[in-house]
């Protein structure tokens, strides 16, 4: 029989009972839109954490000042300022794979505007902060060597705090102050958005850190030079292990620490830490689908039960084709093309129903999700591979029939 002929018969049995082939098809739709969505929420999700990635900066180290023991009680990292702006220097000078050592120090402050006040947090920096956080300004200029030199009293703004004092204006040579202190905003941050750990990273202001050690913050004079942290960023992310290492080999001779002496600092790879998080991402993503899949086999599973009815109530059809001439692989052809029919139609309907769900999704809930042909692919040819595995077997049962016995079944 030839296929055109094999493909006709197959749809008018389709078509004689529509409410049966709905139901069939509504396993795998149900099926195919649940590993669609879950796909696009665990693909939207590596996304979201590769953009926090990159709004953190590229190949960091994160070195720290140490902490103190007072009462018993060990605090935490910070609590002593061991680590100077000598450091970094230090550290971007005799390590060779380091692109830029950047010292920080950071405070809590309310910055004012006429009538209007913000709460924020401040960075003292230096120029070589904005090469390491990779970092650039919308408008105006980022800070000089000039400005850290002469503690100028110029700010950045990030977006976050530009918006909640100037609205819609212009913030550029607008005079601000912070903690009595006015200065003049030289430019507006790019906007980078929340961090890893869910923190306006916008939400901040810049200055020059010898303007924040002695006109913001303060500082004692057995301290002139100490700071809170190094961000360093290294060259080639393949020597970050080796960075760390000399890093770390560094300080201690710089800070003349025994070989029995713990680290007076504390270092973060922060390429490490994030890479971990994106690895998490995928699993979840690898396992959302899993789970997803198991729907759609269920959804296969559906096909073969209604495809063994279908045999059972077709089986003196089945006997007469038989009798006029039909072979056992025109037989088996046309239910296995009923079962395909049914698993790819459904397949296009979940790959619709799973993209509309994905949208539904991040418009009600606020999650990031992401609708690609990586999800939409696979799971149209997984929905294939279940029409062909769960109707083969009734379709080759409807094929074994013994012709003569068929013609008898009532």
């Amino acid at each position: 029989m030839k296929l055109g002929a094999t493909l006709q018969m197959s749809a008018a049995a389709l078509r004689s009972n529509r409410l049966r082939t709905a139901l069939t098809a509504l396993g795998v739709i149900i099926g195919v839109g649940a590993v669609v969505t879950m796909m696009a929420v665990g693909k939207g999700a590596q996304v979201r954490v590769a953009e926090q990635i990159r709004s953190l900066g590229s190949n960091l180290i994160i070195v720290m000042s140490g902490s103190i023991t007072s009462g018993g009680v060990r605090l935490g990292s910070g609590s002593l300022l061991t680590i100077t702006e000598d450091d970094a220097r230090a550290i971007q000078r005799d390590v060779p794979s380091v692109e830029a050592a950047a010292p920080t120090v950071r405070g809590g402050v309310q910055v004012v505007v006429g009538n209007s006040n913000w709460s924020t947090a401040m960075q003292g920096v230096t120029p070589e902060y904005f090469q390491a956080r990779d970092w650039g300004v919308t408008s105006g200029r980022l800070l000089t060597a000039e400005d850290v030199d002469g503690a100028g009293k110029v700010v950045l703004l990030g977006q976050t705090v530009a918006e909640n004092l100037f609205g819609g204006s212009d913030p550029i040579d607008q005079t601000v102050r912070i903690k009595t202190v006015p200065f003049t905003v030289v430019g507006v941050l790019d906007r980078k958005g929340q961090s890893t750990r869910g923190d306006d990273q916008d939400d901040t202001v810049v200055i020059p850190i010898s303007t924040a050690k002695k006109k913001v913050l303060g500082v004692s004079p057995a301290n002139a030079r100490s700071v809170g942290g190094i961000l360093v960023k290294v060259a080639d992310p393949a020597r970050m292990g080796e960075a760390e290492l000399q890093i770390r080999e560094l300080l201690r001779q710089r800070h003349h620490l025994q070989p029995n002496q713990d680290d007076d600092f504390a270092l973060r790879n922060l390429s490490e830490i994030l890479a971990s998080q994106e690895a998490a991402s995928r699993v979840l993503s690898l396992l959302l689908a899993a789970v997803a899949a198991v729907s759609l086999v269920v959804g296969g599973i559906g096909i073969m039960n209604i495809m063994l009815v279908s045999v059972t109530e077709r089986t003196r059809e089945i006997g007469l084709r038989r009798a006029v001439g039909a072979r056992r692989r025109d037989i088996l052809g046309q239910f296995l093309i009923e079962a395909v029919v049914v698993s790819l139609a459904g397949g296009l309907i979940g790959i619709a129903v799973g993209a509309a769900g994905s949208y539904v999704i991040a418009y009600f809930f606020q999650w990031s999700v992401l609708v690609s042909w990586s999800a939409i692919l696979p799971a149209f040819l997984f929905a294939a591979a279940v029409g062909i595995f769960f109707g083969y077997y009734p379709a080759r049962k409807a094929s074994r029939l013994n012709p003569i016995e068929a013609l008898r079944h009532e």
